[in-house]
C-alpha cells in the first residue's frame, strides 16, 4: 500500500490535466472516434490521456485497466466499430465501496478529470461519483489508504459526458453518437426487404431497437416510406387495428404492391399493453389477406463501423469535451456535449437526464401528449412530417379552394442524394392540403424546349403513387441539369404563365440559387415571376449561401469515407504507402475537410487555402518522420485528401509523384480519383430524413403566400428565399440579402464558410506540423 502511495504522480503544471476517457453502457458506432479525439486533443493541449478499459469495471479494478495512451495508440480507430477499450456492466460501482475503490485508483494515477461516453445511466453514475468525490477522498485518508498530500492536488473531480447511444434517447441533444449509423443499418435492411416485398407483393413487419424511445422507428418510417409505425411515445389510437388496416388497404387499392410496418421493441397501446410484431403480422394476414413476414433486425443495428456523421460528431464532441475539462472550475456543473441542428453545445447533465426520465414517466402515466412535448422539438416535427406525407387523404388537413395552389417542383444543378425524397415529401404534402404538385422535368432546358411535347410534355402534374417509392432513390427522378432561366427568360416567363404556377420549389445547388436570383431580378419585367420561390439546398458541395448543410452532402461523405476506408486498408497492408485522394466539391473545401476529419487524413488541401511548395515540403518531411518512427506497425497507411480545385498547378497525380520522388524508396505513393461515385448511390438516412422535414417546411413557406397579390409578393423580400440550417436554427434567408452580402459569386460559395475552423482541427488531430 505504501509503495502505491509513493508512486502517486504529482500535479501537472498550470491548467494541464490527466484526463481519463471511458466508454460505458451499450456500445455504439463512433465511440472509438471519441476516444481517439480525446486522447489526441489532450496530448495536443499538453495534457496526459488515460484509457479506462471495460467501463466502470475498469475504474473499480484499476491496475492495468487504467493505461496511459499515446498518440499512436489510437491510430486507425475512426473506422472501427464498437468500442476498442471495452464496456461492461459493473454492480460494484453501484455501491459506495466500489466508488471508494474507483476514487483511489484514479488518485493513484493522478487523474482528476473523466470524459465518459455512454447512456443516461452511465452519465448519472458519473455525476453521483463527482458529488461524492470530496467525501470519498476524506474516507481514503481516514482509512490510511492515501495521505493528505497525495489527495490535496486532486480535491475536485471534473466530469464531462458524451452521449453514446444508438437509440438517440437523451433529451437536450438532436443526435447521440451512433444513432445515425444504426439508422443506416435499418434503412439498408428495409431497402433490401422492399425489393423482395415488391416482387411477391408481400407485407413485412420489421422490429427495430428502441425499448423506451421511438427515434429509430420514427426515422426509419420517414426514411423508408413505411406504411405504419409504432413508437412508445405516441401509441396509436384505441381502434389502431382498424386504422392501420384501413390505411394499408387504401395504399393497396391505389396500386402499391408492398407494405412495410416498423415496430419499435417498446411499442405499446394506450393502455400500456405491448404491441408485438406477431400481433401486427396476424392482423395483416387475417384481415387483409396479405402474405406477411416478420424481420427482427436485432444487434445488427448496433454493430459495424460508424457512418460519416457519427465519426464527425464523435470527433467534434471529443474535442469539445477536452476543452470543457480545461475550462471547468470546481463550481462548473457537469456538462454533456450536445448538438442542436448544426451547432456543438454544452448542456447541464442533470437537466438532460431529468428531461429524459420525465419522458419515461409521462409514458408510464399515459400522458402521451406530454411525452411528445418532452422529446426535442425536432422529434415532434419529424412525426408530423411522417403523418402528413404517408397518408395523403386526410380531410381535416385539406385547405379551402381559395387557398389551394399549383406548386411547381424543379431540380437544378448536379444530382444529389435526397432530391427525390424531398420531391416525394412535397408532393405528398401538397396532395394532403389540396394543392396541385407539378413537376418540371429536366430543369429549365426541359421547361423551355419540351413543355408541350406530345404525347407527354416536360410539365406534368404528379400523383402520390408515382412518387411513393422515391424516398430511397438516388439521383433525380424528374431530371436535373445546370441550365438557367437566363438562357431564355421570355420563354421561361411564358411557361410560368401557361401552366399557372402559384409558387416554385427549387431543389438544387448553386445553380438553383443562381436561378432564383435571376428570376427575382426579372420580376420587374415579367409579372409571371411575382410568385413565391424557395430553394432547398441540395448539393454534395455544400456551397449554397444561407445554409450550413445541404441535402446530398452526407450521402457524398458516406460514399467517400467507404472508398477511403478501403484504400486505407490497402495502404496499411503494405505498411509504407500514401494515397492522395481527389474529392469533388467545386470551389468549396467542405467535403474534403469533413471527410478528412472523419477518416483521420494526414493532410487536406482545399481551394480556400490553396497549395504551395512550402506546404508540400512540410508535409513530405512529416511523412518521412512518421514512416521512420512507425517501425512496421499496423494501421500505418496514410491518406491525403485534395479537393479537385485546390490548385491548378499541383494536381492530384503531381502531388503523388512528388511524394514518391522525395521518399527515396522509403515509402511509396499512389493517387485515386473516386469521381462521380461521390454523387451517386442510395441516399443516406440523414439526407432522407432532413429532405422530408425541410421539404415540408419549404412547401409550408410557399403555402403562406396563398391569396397574396403579385405586387405584394414582388414587394416582399421574403418571397424569394433560401431555406437553411445555421447554427442551432432552421432559417429562411431572403435572396436579396444573400446576393448582396453573403455570396462569393466568383468562387460559387458563401463568403463566410462556417466549417473553415475545422481545418485546424483536422491538422491538430493528424499531428500535421504548422508552417
Amino acid at each position: 500500500m505504501a509503495a502505491e502511495i509513493r508512486n502517486v504522480p504529482g500535479q501537472l503544471p498550470g491548467k494541464k490535466r490527466r484526463i481519463g476517457v471511458m466508454t460505458s453502457g451499450g456500445d455504439a458506432p463512433g465511440m472509438n472516434g471519441v476516444v481517439r479525439a480525446v486522447v489526441r486533443m489532450s496530448i495536443a493541449k499538453g495534457c496526459e490521456a488515460y484509457g479506462i478499459y471495460e467501463g466502470y469495471e475498469g475504474l473499480v479494478r484499476g491496475g492495468d485497466l487504467i493505461k496511459q495512451m499515446d498518440w499512436m495508440d489510437v491510430r486507425g480507430w475512426l473506422s472501427e466499430g464498437g468500442t476498442l477499450i471495452g464496456t461492461a456492466r459493473c454492480k460494484a460501482f453501484m455501491q459506495r465501496e466500489g466508488r471508494l475503490q474507483a476514487a483511489k485508483n484514479l488518485i493513484l494515477k493522478g487523474i482528476d478529470a473523466l470524459i465518459i461516453c455512454g447512456g443516461d445511466g452511465s452519465l448519472t453514475g458519473a455525476d453521483i461519483f463527482r458529488a461524492e468525490w470530496p467525501g470519498l477522498l476524506k474516507e481514503l485518508v481516514e482509512k490510511g489508504e492515501l495521505r493528505t498530500e497525495q489527495v490535496e492536488p486532486h480535491r475536485h473531480l471534473n466530469i464531462v459526458g458524451l452521449v453514446g447511444s444508438i437509440d438517440n434517447d437523451m433529451s437536450s441533444t438532436d443526435a447521440t453518437i451512433g444513432c445515425y449509423s444504426s439508422l443506416g443499418r435499418i434503412c439498408q435492411a428495409v431497402d433490401f426487404i422492399d425489393a423482395t416485398a415488391f416482387s411477391h407483393s408481400r407485407a413485412f413487419v420489421i422490429e427495430v431497437m428502441g425499448r423506451h424511445c421511438g427515434w429509430l422507428a420514427l426515422m426509419a418510417g420517414v426514411s423508408t416510406g413505411a406504411d405504419f409505425i409504432f413508437i412508445p411515445e405516441n401509441p396509436p389510437s384505441e381502434n389502431w387495428e382498424s386504422q392501420m388496416c384501413e390505411i394499408i388497404a387504401k395504399h393497396r387499392k391505389m396500386g402499391k404492391r408492398k407494405t412495410t410496418v416498423i415496430v419499435a421493441e417498446g411499442a405499446q397501446d394506450r393502455q400500456l399493453q405491448k404491441i408485438s410484431s406477431t400481433r401486427v403480422k396476424d392482423l395483416l394476414s387475417t384481415r387483409l389477406g396479405l402474405d406477411t413476414r416478420i424481420t427482427t433486425l436485432g444487434h445488427v443495428q448496433r454493430g459495424g463501423p460508424a457512418c460519416a456523421y457519427d465519426r464527425m460528431l464523435a470527433t467534434l464532441q471529443g474535442v469539445e469535451a477536452v476543452n470543457a475539462v480545461l475550462d471547468a472550475t470546481p463550481e462548473t456543473p457537469t456538462p454533456i456535449i450536445a448538438i442542436t441542428e448544426n451547432k456543438i453545445t454544452r448542456k447541464p447533465l442533470v437537466e438532460a437526464v431529468r428531461l429524459t426520465r420525465d419522458v419515461a414517466e409521462a409514458i408510464e402515466a399515459q400522458d402521451f401528449a406530454k411525452a411528445m412535448r418532452l422529446r426535442d422539438a425536432e422529434f415532434a416535427e419529424y412525426y408530423r412530417a411522417y403523418i402528413t406525407t404517408t397518408t395523403t387523404e386526410q380531410p381535416a388537413l385539406m385547405l379551402p379552394e381559395n387557398k389551394r395552389m399549383r406548386i411547381a417542383i424543379v431540380h437544378v444543378g448536379a444530382p444529389a442524394g435526397g432530391m427525390n425524397a424531398a420531391t416525394r415529401a412535397c408532393v405528398a404534402y401538397c396532395l394532403t392540403r389540396g394543392h396541385t404538385p407539378v413537376a418540371i422535368h429536366n430543369g429549365f432546358p426541359g421547361l423551355c424546349r419540351h413543355h408541350d411535347d406530345k404525347p407527354v410534355g416536360s410539365v406534368r402534374e404528379m400523383t402520390w403513387l408515382e412518387v411513393e417509392g422515391w424516398v430511397s432513390k438516388g439521383g433525380s427522378e424528374i431530371g436535373t441539369n445546370r441550365g438557367l432561366p437566363s438562357a431564355d427568360m421570355a420563354k421561361t416567363a411564358e411557361c410560368f404563365e401557361k401552366y399557372r404556377f402559384d409558387g416554385v420549389f427549387f431543389i438544387g445547388g448553386f445553380e438553383a440559387f443562381t436561378a432564383v436570383s435571376e428570376l427575382r431580378k426579372a420580376r420587374e419585367q415579367y409579372a409571371a415571376f411575382r410568385i413565391p420561390m424557395i430553394v432547398l439546398p441540395a448539393t454534395i458541395s455544400n456551397n449554397v449561401p444561407g445554409t450550413e448543410f445541404s441535402i446530398g452532402s452526407d450521402t457524398c461523405l458516406n460514399a467517400l469515407i467507404d472508398y477511403c476506408d478501403a484504400i486505407r486498408q490497402s495502404a496499411s497492408a503494405s505498411r509504407r504507402r500514401v494515397f492522395v485522394v481527389e474529392t469533388q466539391g467545386g470551389r468549396s473545401g467542405y467535403i474534403a475537410t469533413i471527410a478528412g476529419l472523419s477518416i483521420g487524413a494526414l493532410a487536406v488541401y482545399t481551394p480556400e487555402e490553396g497549395i504551395n511548395i512550402a506546404m508540400l515540403a512540410r508535409d513530405i518531411e512529416h511523412m518521412r518522420e512518421s514512416f521512420a518512427s512507425d517501425a512496421g506497425r499496423n494501421r500505418a497507411g496514410k491518406l491525403i485528401l485534395r479537393n479537385e480545385h485546390a490548385s491548378e498547378t499541383y494536381t492530384t497525380e503531381m502531388i503523388a509523384n512528388m511524394i514518391r520522388e522525395e521518399a527515396h524508396g522509403r515509402f511509396e505513393s499512389r493517387f485515386a480519383v473516386p469521381g462521380h461515385v461521390q454523387q451517386g448511390g442510395t441516399p443516406s438516412p440523414m439526407d432522407r430524413v432532413r429532405a422530408v422535414r425541410l421539404a415540408v417546411k419549404c412547401t409550408q413557406f410557399l403555402e403562406d403566400f396563398a391569396g397574396v397579390s403579385r405586387d405584394a409578393i414582388a414587394a416582399d423580400n421574403m418571397s424569394a428565399a433560401v431555406m437553411g440550417i445555421k447554427g442551432a436554427s432552421v432559417v429562411f434567408s431572403p435572396m436579396r440579402d444573400l446576393e448582396a452580402t453573403e455570396t462569393d459569386w466568383k468562387d460559387r460559395r458563401p463568403r463566410d464558410e462556417y466549417w473553415l475552423g475545422l481545418k485546424d482541427m483536422v491538422d491538430t488531430l493528424s499531428g500535421r506540423p504548422r508552417l
